[in-house]
């Protein structure tokens, strides 16, 4: 293997990051038909490139099997993301002036969960989105959304044809791209000379900080740093003139870039950033050296205590049918007799089963029916929102659970 950004070869087990076995893809839901047949798996084992310092793992699923038109993640299901949506428009509205004749490019724009903000202030907007399930959502909110996979070879072709873009702007797609280096050049021929790229990605080093091995699944190729980011950046004649630290999906960073010798002014952020990335030894063995051993800490910490609650009489459903659980499921070798079922309020995902541990996927609905023990939280980064919404769950005697970053039972 080499690294996707600079070709430094990579092997373990001297640039092993982690491995946490193997599994399928974590948004490759079954429906009952596929109970019948063997799924695939594939290893999940993360390298560390000691040239850039980006953290990633292996293409052994093509892209375009991973992000099918039956692809079953939509984001307007998250109260707190679609609020995050509408405040990111708010501010970067105001920030950049934008207006009826600027254009507006989300690259993996999903059901249009950001983008309907920019429509309603008649901002002109295009997404730009692979799955074709989440795409037609967008569609029949009347946002313009087309069928791609972003790359430079799109980019060229949607400037030749219309023009380009005064922002360009890209959440949670940054390390799901194979080609790095190709979706960045991308960005740089699809963005005006004085327009701004945002991205937003989550940061490498609260991944390690806080445990969070679970956000590692095949769909996400790469695990990001500021400093690499830069590097890569840089590498396409972008450059950096802004950061921020973001609570999405438990720390994310969300970056203003331009074309190199563009007209915003570097922001002090920047360096402080960087700094903070170097205080913490991003990019050095150390940084991660203790990271197995406490997933393998957590998945022990998790199997005990459904072995204990199982024994106990106590009833366990899971909430959140996220990839980022079906990480820790499948590590952990959890099954149904542990976890009789996991309830999530994406119509798209109930009624199918979760890949690996084929446990089923409810309605929330079911919570109120059963009125079970114990509700194990599996995307922890909603946990507030989710403990919100259902409060009645103490009502009944429950008490909710996360695995990560330690197990905690509230």
């Amino acid at each position: 293997m080499k690294c996707r950004h600079c070709a430094t070869p990579l092997q373990a087990p001297q640039h092993l990051f982690i491995d946490l076995g193997s599994a399928p893809p974590s948004n490759a839901f079954l429906d009952d038909a596929a109970l019948g047949r063997a799924e695939a798996s594939f290893p999940l084992k993360v390298l560390a490139c000691p040239g850039c310092g980006l953290v990633q793992i292996d293409e052994l699923q093509r892209h375009d099997a991973l992000f099918s038109d039956d692809y079953v993640y939509f984001s307007s299901y998250s109260a707190s993301w679609l609020a995050h949506a509408r405040a990111y428009v708010d501010t970067v509205v105001q920030r950049l002036g934008l207006g009826p004749r600027s254009l507006v490019m989300e690259v993996a724009s999903n059901d249009g969960y950001l983008l309907q903000y920019l429509q309603q202030r008649d901002i002109p907007c295009v997404g730009v989105e692979p799955t074709d399930s989440t795409a037609q959502v967008a569609r029949q909110r009347g946002i313009e959304s087309l069928d791609a996979f972003f790359g430079l070879e799109f980019a060229r072709g949607f400037v030749a044809a219309r023009r380009r873009c005064d922002l360009v702007l890209g959440n949670n797609v940054l390390a799901h791209v194979p080609d790095i280096n190709d979706f960045v050049a991308g960005l740089r021929e699809v963005l005006a000379p004085q327009g701004t790229l945002t991205l937003e990605f989550p940061h490498l080093l609260q991944l390690v900080q806080q445990r969070q091995f679970d956000t590692i699944y095949h769909e996400h190729f790469s695990y990001l740093s500021l400093a690499t980011v830069q590097r890569i950046l840089q590498g396409q004649g972008l450059a950096l003139w802004d950061v921020q630290a973001l609570p999405t999906h438990g720390g994310s960073l969300r970056i203003w870039a331009q074309h190199a010798g563009g007209p915003r002014p570097l922001q002090g952020s920047v360096a402080r950033l960087l700094a903070q990335e170097q205080a913490a030894g991003i990019g050095q063995p150390a940084f991660h050296q203790g990271l197995q051993a406490q997933a393998e800490r957590i998945k022990d910490d998790l199997l005990l205590f459904l072995i204990d609650c199982k024994r106990r009489g106590l009833r366990v459903a899971g909430y959140g049918a996220a990839a980022k659980g079906n990480t820790l499921l499948n590590f952990a070798g959890v099954r149904p007799d542990l976890l009789p079922y996991v309830v999530d309020a994406s119509p798209h995902k109930q009624g199918r089963f979760l890949p690996g541990s084929r446990i089923p996927v409810r309605s929330p609905q079911v919570l109120r029916e059963d009125r079970p023990d114990i509700v194990l939280i599996l995307p922890w980064n909603l946990r507030d929102e989710i403990v919100a919404q259902w409060a009645e769950v103490r009502g009944w005697g429950g008490r909710f659970a996360t695995a990560i970053p330690a197990l905690h039972v509230h």
